[in-house]
């Protein structure tokens, strides 16, 4: 009986040792995953921004609210997707899109920025995005914030 319970017991800890095992590997394959992401996945500075607005090369999509975009305004240029709407309206079929949003549907090779108050919701986006194969994803993580910062500064100084 004792014997039994001592191989129970072992054979326990061995499973046990091999699950943490391989929750350790799953761990570490996330790891890099995002690691890789991060790499490939970077962020755009207020001036990347500005000049990939006036090329009009990108779609700027902002995903804050429209409470806060009514509020306090939003980057020129930029459609509003709200971030709980990100992942539906970028597998929705081009016709219902441009009806929804007035903007032809991106492409997944389309280059798209996020942003949103301060780089926290727009990352979250851009991994969505990333994950439904657009690959040029990026975010603008100064967000509203930085933008509005900026903006005024400059025109203060008469730019």
């Amino acid at each position: 009986m004792r014997l039994l319970r001592l191989l129970h017991l072992s054979g326990r800890q061995a499973i046990l040792g091999s699950a943490e095992a391989a929750l350790w590997g799953l761990k570490s394959i996330k790891g890099s995953c995002n690691n890789f992401c991060t790499a490939i996945c970077k962020d755009v500075t207020y001036m990347e921004l500005k000049n990939l607005l006036k090329s009009k090369k990108i779609m700027l999509i902002d995903v804050r609210e429209p409470w806060e975009i009514l509020e306090y305004g939003k980057i020129p240029g930029s459609v509003n997707i709200p971030l709980d709407n990100v992942d539906e309206a970028l597998q929705m079929n081009p016709k219902d899109f441009k009806e929804k949003y007035n903007e032809v549907k991106p492409s997944k090779s389309d280059s798209l920025v996020f942003s949103c108050l301060a780089g926290v919701r727009s990352k979250k986006a851009m991994d969505t995005a990333i994950s439904l194969g657009f690959n040029s994803a990026q975010h603008y993580a100064g967000g509203w914030k930085e933008w509005a910062t900026y903006e005024f500064s400059e025109k203060k100084q008469g730019n």
